[in-house]
Formats: structure tokens, sequence, C-alpha cells
């Protein structure tokens, strides 16, 4: 995923898919860039049928899809918020997030986006494949023969922009507003009801490599709509910095959330958290060094992974 993007002023997507500015909280923190902003329907919210404008062009969808198969977790995340259960299900691990897997019961899972099988998505028989450019660009000709296919230009920090566009290819726009509503509402009474704001520090510990999280991620987002700041480290408009064991001092914040991306012996997790310099960590002296869910934290990347992050915050630093 790359590391660094450019912001805008988020604005709504053509064909009516709600106030944007409400979606996002009335604030102009953008998490899309101008071209994000354009992507959308030509009409009215639920109306077919429609032209979706996307990462990779126009996509005509004649009626309201039935059979959806999505490629990324923040899609799966999507589509379920929107009251859709999807036929088939791939991700760059191949797993299904522990928090969606009870609803998915029954969805086919396709595996990993590394090979993924062209011949298990034409089985499922889609009338809508939802994925990303990021992921799947180079499998869009291939895809878009099997069934119409609708691409964000990347999963992460434009969840917001990413929702609205799912919500268009699925005639869903006002569900889609309404979730992101309900979130912003959620996370401004959080905001209200804490006792301080303290600086949070975001460390991910990942095969080969250690990475602080910033702004342009998906927890980044999250952390700014709660108006949460961040260690000056990790203030920056990137997804994330590396580090290496050596410097780990440098996750330090008045709180650390801490997770590994899959188990945790294939990561230096156990080496960093066992070693000395943690133990010097003004946040593990404190007790405010807390381990995390990754699936949700930093591969939710939908409405429902937000709302139990807002719901972990919470439960952290009160409020």
């Amino acid at each position: 995923m790359a590391l660094a993007g450019c912001g805008a002023p988020a604005t709504a997507p053509s064909g009516g898919s709600g106030n944007t500015d409400v979606a996002t909280g009335g604030r102009l923190f953008s998490t899309a860039d101008e071209a994000t902003a354009r992507l959308g329907a030509d009409v009215g919210p639920g109306v077919f049928p429609r032209t979706v404008t996307h990462a990779r062009g126009q996509t005509r969808l004649e009626a309201k899809p039935q059979r959806v198969v999505v490629l990324d977790t923040g899609e799966l995340d999507d589509v379920l918020s929107l009251g859709v259960t999807p036929v088939g299900f791939a991700s760059p691990n191949g797993e299904i997030p522990s928090y969606l897997e009870p609803r998915v019961a029954g969805v086919t899972n396709i595996g990993s986006l590394d090979g993924l099988r062209l011949e298990a998505v034409a089985a499922l028989q889609p009338d809508l494949i939802l994925g990303s450019q990021l992921r799947v660009d180079e499998l869009y000709d291939q895809l878009s023969a099997i069934a119409p296919t609708v691409l964000e230009i990347r999963p992460g920090f434009p969840w917001k922009e990413n929702l609205l566009l799912v919500g268009a290819a699925l005639g869903e726009e006002e569900r889609a507003t309404t979730l992101l509503n309900d979130y912003q509402r959620k996370a401004d009474e959080l905001r209200a009801g804490l006792p301080q704001t303290p600086t949070i520090s975001l460390l991910r510990f990942m095969p080969e490599r250690i990475r602080l999280y910033g702004n342009l991620s998906f927890i980044g987002v999250i952390l700014q709509d709660v108006g949460l700041p961040r260690p000056q480290v990790q203030d920056i408009d990137e997804l994330a910095a590396e580090i290496s064991q050596e410097r780990i001092s440098e996750a330090d914040g008045d709180w650390l959330f801490y997770s590994s991306y899959g188990p945790p012996e294939a990561t230096a997790e156990g080496a960093v958290v066992g070693g000395e310099l943690w133990g010097r960590l003004g946040a593990v002296q404190r007790g405010t060094a807390r381990p995390v869910n990754d699936e949700v934290w930093f591969l939710g990347l939908g409405p429902a992974g937000a709302d139990i992050v807002l719901d972990d915050l919470r439960q952290f630093l009160g409020g």
C-alpha cells in the first residue's frame, strides 16, 4: 500500500449520494483526493439503470445487484453494513476478519488476492464485483468480462468515500450516508465525553517490518474524527513510518495501542514486548500500552469496524 497521498476537501459523488459534509461531521478533514471525490453514480439514490464512475472508468448497471463478489475486507464490511450479503469474498490473505465472520455463513471464500482464481469468481455468477485499483488493477479487464466491476482507488484512509462508492454501486446511497452520520455522531459523543485528550500511538508488527501508523490510514482517520492527537513522529500525512526494534522508543505516547498482522510469532512482537527497551516506554510503565484486534483496527476498513474501534476507545479512555 502506498505510504503517502494528497488531500482535498471531500465532495459528494454525483447522483445525490448525500451531504458529505454531514457524513464527515461537518469538518473538511479530507480523506480523499480530487479523483476519489469525483466517483459515484449519475442518477438519484436507488435509481436504476445507472452508470457508476469509478477508478477504472465507468460501469453500467441495468438493475440493482443481487449477486455481489467483494475483493477485500473493506468492501466486505461495506456491503454487509449496507444490508447486502455477498455471494463470494477474497482478501489479501484469504481470510475473513473475525468480527465479520458470524455474518458471512454460506458466503464462498475464493481465497487470496495473490493468484486470484478468476474461474472461482465466474462460477459464482456475480452481477457486480467490488474491489480496489490498488489491489486488482491488472485484473480489471478480466473481472469486467465476468461481471460489471467497480473499483475504488485504494483501501484504507478514504474509507468513508469508499463506502459512498459502494453505496452508489448498490443503489444504497441513503443508507451509506446514514451510516456515516451515525458514525460521526458517535465519534462526536466520544470526543465530548473524554475526560482528557491523550496522545495516541499506533504500533503494528508485521512480518519483517514494524510500523507506526500515520494520519492517512483507517485508524488515523478515526482518531482525527475523535479529536485525539498523535505523537509528533506519527502526526504525518502518510500511511505509516517504519522503525526498527532499536527505535521502539519512537512508539511511545500517552496511550500505546499495538497489534500484529497475522500470528504474533511471525513478527517481532514477542521480541520487542519482551525486551528491555519496551519496559522503558512511558506507556508501558503507566499501564497504558494495550494490545488491540488487528483485524478491526487495521483491517476493518468500513463502518462496522469503525464502530468497534470507537467502542474500544471509549472502554480504554473513558467518556
